[in-house]
């Protein structure tokens, strides 16, 4: 067998996704740092999940861990602003 390494790599980019309120469209996915193109390309596959998708829909939640792993799978930071403390 072989060793797999396991090297954590860096972000190549980083994303604020933002809760706008509740007319559609939601969200807004803002470019923190990285490459213009890989952060545009990231925004298109997050508004397909989330487009029509308020904060309180039972689907954002399901919608929401698959974005976070596209991010993860991308070396992309994401924080997300959903307009209220998630802690509570």
């Amino acid at each position: 067998m072989s060793d797999v390494q396991t090297e954590v790599q860096p972000p190549v980019a980083a994303a604020r996704v933002v809760y706008l309120g509740p007319v559609a469209p939601h969200w807004e996915v803002r470019g923190v740092h990285g490459e213009r193109s890989v952060v545009d390309g990231f925004r298109d596959r997050v508004n397909a999940r989330l487009l029509l998708l308020p904060p309180h829909d039972p689907q954002f939640r399901r919608n929401r861990e698959r974005v976070n792993r596209d991010a993860e799978r991308e070396r992309i930071a994401i924080d997300w602003d959903l307009g209220y403390d998630e802690g509570s």
